[in-house]
């Protein structure tokens, strides 16, 4: 299958002009059966973006969500404006109501639109906990197994269960990502790798019956990492033979320059703009 992904939305710009930056993620995945999106960033560039790049996001037949923050949804209505009627993916808890804080401030980070406002503009949403094949060769991981000690989940994310007086921690079981089978391998992308990169790895292996991923795109949260996660992520990514890594929107500058260091010409920024064939 021959395959190409762009970067739509993503924290920063790699192309010298007419495309924004923003705190968010948005890939667009051309395939030969059909085109489909992955997460749509917070709203602010994904349409300019994708009019810039030349991509036609009426084209859309089918679109993934990563997971129910703002900033991978909240560019879901500028979305639907454009594909009409389309068929949206993701998991149950796309829509739990969620904050982050430090223990000073807080602030709200789930999804900005209600379901029934999404649905109106033609979403149909197709939540599943399980693995799904969204397209022919398009996969959605389901819920990742977090079989290991070291990839924790972030202790400032917050759930709100509806009629619950008191928050507790987010797991973020929604943590989805989208698995591509091309004719140069396996491409994993990445929404914010919240479940851990090493546990999806393994997840996305078993899966397929397979040793080796082509290519890993996306956020990676490798920008919270300790440096014991972190040393293990550098020992999966040689295990699995990973050929293209390209990192996006929470894997922070330091840790993206020692993936740089440590894997050469394999690595690449998954800024705006930014392309990866398959």
């Amino acid at each position: 299958m021959q395959t190409k992904l762009t970067i739509l939305c993503e924290n920063s710009v790699g192309r010298p002009f007419g495309v924004v930056g923003e705190h968010g993620f948005a890939c667009f995945i051309e395939t030969e059966a059909g085109n489909l999106l992955f997460d749509t960033g917070q709203g602010l560039g994904i349409c300019g973006n994708a009019a810039v790049l030349g991509k036609n996001l009426a084209s859309v037949e089918a679109i993934a969500i990563s997971h129910g923050h703002y900033d991978h949804t909240g560019g879901l209505p500028q979305v639907l404006e454009q594909t009409g009627s389309v068929p949206v993916y993701g998991h149950p808890d796309i829509f739990a109501s969620r904050t982050w804080s430090d223990g000073t401030a807080t602030r709200y980070i789930g999804m900005r639109h209600r379901r029934e406002y999404l649905e109106s503009l033609g979403a149909q949403f197709h939540l599943d906990r399980h693995p799904v094949e969204i397209s022919p060769g398009v996969y959605l991981s389901g819920e990742i197994p977090r079989n290991n000690d070291f990839e924790k989940p972030d202790p400032n994310m917050t759930l709100h269960p509806q009629g619950a007086k008191a928050v507790r921690p987010d797991p973020i079981a929604d943590d989805l990502s989208l698995i591509v089978d091309s004719e140069k391998g396996l491409i994993l992308v990445l929404g914010c790798a919240h479940a851990g990169m090493i546990n999806i790895f393994d997840h996305v292996m078993k899966m397929f019956q397979r040793d080796r991923l082509y290519a890993v795109v996306g956020g990676t949260h490798l920008g919270f990492a300790q440096p014991g996660q972190f040393d293990e992520t550098l020992k999966a990514l040689d295990r699995y033979g990973i050929e293209r890594l390209g990192v996006s929107h929470c894997t922070g500058l330091e840790k993206a320059a020692s993936l740089s260091a440590h894997l050469g010409e394999r690595f690449f920024f998954g800024c705006v703009g930014a392309e990866l064939e398959g």
